[in-house]
């Protein structure tokens, strides 16, 4: 017999999300500043939820991660291990709003102990990793970059993160308490349905991508990526990308959105810098999954339940 309790609402109530699309140059200090005012307008537009975009404080680059990578571990770091970390939490606390910031080159440095007691030469790894941050400057959230960006399409572009970066290895999900639960993942990481099908099965009810894809991959896929994300699992999906500087050494296609649980865009930015602000409700969310009622129809006897097993994100 069926239940005829109705499901509680993924969104618990209306909330303004902004997607903040900006440049950043060489100066790490300049790009920390940009950003800040960026998030003061977004909160003043009456978002509550912001987002900044994929190495908002750097240069987008394997020749770059290295250099601008801050070491988060243990968390806290200091302000001289990180920067962007004490940034970060300023800007959520000083504007009241969740932040989800971008993501940012992270260091980890392993010193290992031989049997007879020297030390081996420290081993350095970098991360693409996103930190998210509450309304009072406190750490929610770290994600990891899962899928790293190795791709060679010819004549056109080739790159490969894996040269520099290793993968993270978790689903990260975030609880907002007024409003929900929240996926955060990065830019490459939005090619893999899996991931967001685990997200969205586990209650979120948005899929949040700082993301910078290139002006090959971007006309493509960039918008049609978000859109069946958003479809595919009846929830709101927004994409936050650097604005597109022509004279950086990675052409970003901008272009930042959020799209709606239809798959409908709500914004969405074009090349330079802007904030694209979209109020999501949660009665859009419930409206789509009735109306094609993909949750009830789904047969795990022909296919596997991928939410089952997999990897929930560690405390930050």
């Amino acid at each position: 017999m069926a239940s005829s309790t109705t499901p509680s609402p993924v969104l618990k109530q209306p909330v303004k999300l902004a997607c903040v699309q900006l440049a950043s140059g060489s100066d790490k200090a300049a790009n920390l500043a940009h950003a800040a005012a960026k998030v003061r307008e977004a909160a003043a537009a009456g978002a509550k939820i912001v987002v900044l975009p994929e190495c908002f404080n750097s240069p987008y680059g394997c020749d770059h991660f290295p250099s601008y990578a801050e070491t988060l571990l243990p968390s806290p770091p200091t302000e001289a291990q990180s920067p962007s970390f004490h940034a970060l939490s300023a800007m959520a606390r000083d504007n009241a709003v969740y932040l989800i910031g971008g993501s940012i080159p992270e260091l980890v440095t392993t010193i290992t102990t031989t049997t007879e007691g020297t030390h081996e030469e420290p081993k350095k790894t970098y991360y693409n990793t996103s930190l998210t941050f509450d309304p009072s400057g406190t750490l929610l959230a770290t994600h990891r970059k899962i899928h790293l960006f190795d791709i060679s399409i010819p004549g056109k572009i080739t790159f490969r993160e894996s040269d520099v970066l290793s993968p993270g290895d978790t689903l990260t999900l975030v609880d907002l308490p007024p409003y929900g639960r929240v996926a955060v993942a990065i830019c490459y990481d939005v090619r893999f349905p899996e991931l967001a099908t685990i997200a969205a099965r586990r209650g979120a009810f948005a899929l949040v991508y700082p993301g910078a894809f290139n002006l090959t991959t971007g006309p493509l896929h960039w918008k049609l990526l978000g859109q069946a994300r958003a479809v595919d699992n009846q929830c709101y999906v927004a994409l936050c990308s650097p604005a597109r500087d022509m004279s950086a050494g990675y052409h970003a296609w901008g272009h930042s959105l959020v799209v709606d649980p239809m798959a409908q865009v709500l914004g969405e930015a074009g090349e330079g810098e802007e904030v694209v602000v979209a109020e999501l409700d949660g009665d859009k969310i419930e409206e789509a999954r009735k109306g094609i009622p993909l949750r009830d129809q789904r047969r795990f006897d022909v296919y596997p339940d991928v939410s089952q097993g997999a990897v929930a994100a560690k405390e930050p």
